[in-house]
């Protein structure tokens, strides 16, 4: 009787587990997410970067039986893989395989998880690779995602959110392997687990998996509270000055009082869409910047945080968040060491074109926050991010992950949901959101730039002089009379600044 009373209670645990299904009976493949309530905020103080380093060494380390390149070379044939994802609040493995190859690798997917080797030698090559990812890559690789992880730490300074999830390079230089090992025994456990599948697999398999990683730790786990955007004090920049900077890279913040799981961010995501979708060369900002001006490659607006930016076509899921904000992106501009050395009536400016980008960019913002969108710019755009939003979701890894991430948010299927809130939305619900949201009054700026045009563009944005535009004469020439009249009106148009500081590149993320 009592082996009996054990094996329901057993059970009954089993089945209260979070699981996320997303059964797919014709699919050749399975793919499995293990997401686990933890993320960067969970690292200890003095030890940023540890869950990334805890989560990194699973996934680019041996299990008990088989070293890491052996894994390696097993699962090749199989063209089977796993990565890892950490983000503020959430770590994500997830594992992928073809269905006529899931039972071979499974157990190594158990293995990894379940009895992970944390060698030594393991541990020397991650940790290896995140201190020269905090020292070196993030200043050196791309000046944009440099502006971006340089807002965060500047909008969330001093809370949980502030330093990246790779950490700060004092505090990975303190990560110890006793260290990995006990944070994965305190956060990585079987109570702040969500499993998520998708593909071809039977219920058999889905009670094995329950079944084996109810073997994490049983330790109890709570997760810190997320840290709050900070509310900035008119408008507040950092210019990051660096040697050899490509140009001027912008990003801006503003904190937002909503995240997906409110009913008014259907409404943003019309109007962020008019005014910058990622990669969409219909946005106001491109159109203004990038497509008249051809100032640089393309300029966007964010209504929560786009991970992987440069390289990514669509949102990716993976990075839910509950402390948001608004923000735009300047891709580089050109620096005045640039136009003067390639136009010769160029020769006496001192500013580039980073703080005319920013003031148009602005611009933009406060005639939607002042005007609205038209109802025939609101219908067109609604019509489209109908039709868009589904392409977030092409691939079984991207159902499961954005399936995933509506329960973070409270949701059942943010993909169909919003869909459905779109499609009911008025042009009025959209205004009134970007006037109850939006601000540009009180934001945050940082800009990565040449250690050339740091003091000079200080100034500029300090003292809220005029920032013409600097074009060839050659250029200049062909715009017609209202492109040069709107030029004007931008080189004067008023930022509330307040506040602007220089930090030189090597002072940051420490």
């Amino acid at each position: 009787m009592k082996a009996l009373i054990l094996t329901i209670l057993f059970t009954a645990a089993l089945f209260a587990q979070n699981v996320v299904e997303l059964k797919q009976p014709k699919s050749n493949k399975v793919i499995i997410k293990l997401r686990f309530a933890n993320g960067s905020i969970s690292d200890p103080k003095g030890l940023e970067g540890l869950t990334t380093a805890t989560a990194n060494l699973i996934t680019n380390g041996g299990t008990k039986t088989m070293t890491y390149s052996e894994i390696q070379d097993k699962l090749y044939p199989w063209a089977a893989g796993y990565y890892v994802q950490v983000d503020k609040e959430v770590t994500t493995f997830t594992f992928m395989v073809h269905v006529d190859f899931l039972d071979q690798f499974y157990p190594i997917m158990k293995d990894l998880m379940l009895n992970p080797s944390f060698a030594e030698t393991d541990f020397q090559r991650v940790m290896k690779n995140q201190q020269n990812y905090v020292d070196q890559v993030i200043r050196a690789s791309s000046d944009e995602e440099y502006s971006k992880k340089s807002l965060e730490d500047l909008i969330f300074r001093g809370t949980n959110y502030q330093h990246m999830v790779q950490g700060k390079s004092e505090s990975v230089k303190a990560i110890t392997l006793e260290n990995i090992r006990q944070h994965y025994a305190n956060v990585f456990t079987k109570n702040n687990l969500t499993i998520g599948i998708v593909g071809n697999y039977s219920p058999a398999f889905l009670t094995q998996l329950k079944t084996d990683m109810a073997q994490l730790s049983a330790k109890k786990f709570t997760q810190p509270a997320a840290g709050k955007a900070n509310m900035p004090n008119g408008v507040q920049v950092e210019i990051i000055a660096k040697d050899n900077a490509f140009g001027s890279a912008v990003f801006t913040g503003t904190p937002l009082a909503i995240t997906r799981s409110s009913k008014d961010f259907a409404a943003l995501m019309v109007a962020n869409s008019y005014l910058g979708e990622h990669r969409k060369s219909y946005g106001k900002l491109y159109q203004k910047i990038r497509e008249t001006r051809s100032m640089n490659y393309g300029d966007y607006s964010y209504i929560e945080w786009y991970s992987n930016g440069g390289g990514a076509m669509l949102p990716p899921s993976g990075v839910p968040r509950s402390s948001n904000y608004f923000a735009l992106w300047i891709r580089p501009v050109q620096i005045a060491k640039q136009l003067k050395t390639q136009y010769k009536e160029l020769s006496d400016i001192n500013v580039g074109h980073a703080h005319f980008a920013l003031r148009m960019a602005v611009r933009e913002v406060d005639n939607i926050i002042t005007k609205g969108l038209s109802k025939d710019d609101f219908e067109a755009t609604r019509t489209f991010l109908r039709s868009y939003i589904k392409l977030y979701v092409q691939t079984p890894n991207d159902q499961l992950g954005y399936l995933l991430d509506s329960k973070f948010y409270g949701r059942k299927d943010f993909i169909s949901e919003v869909g459905k809130e779109i499609a009911k939305l008025t042009v009025k619900d959209v205004n009134a959101a970007v006037k109850k949201y939006w601000r540009t009054s009180d934001m945050f700026v940082t800009i990565v730039t040449d250690k050339s045009e740091a003091e000079e563009l200080a100034k500029s944005l300090k003292e809220n002089t005029l920032s013409p535009m600097s074009y060839s004469n050659a250029v200049k020439a062909g715009f017609p009379k209202e492109v040069l009249t709107e030029d004007d009106a931008v080189a004067a148009y008023h930022l509330n600044v307040k506040d602007v500081k220089i930090v030189d590149s090597k002072d940051t993320f420490k």
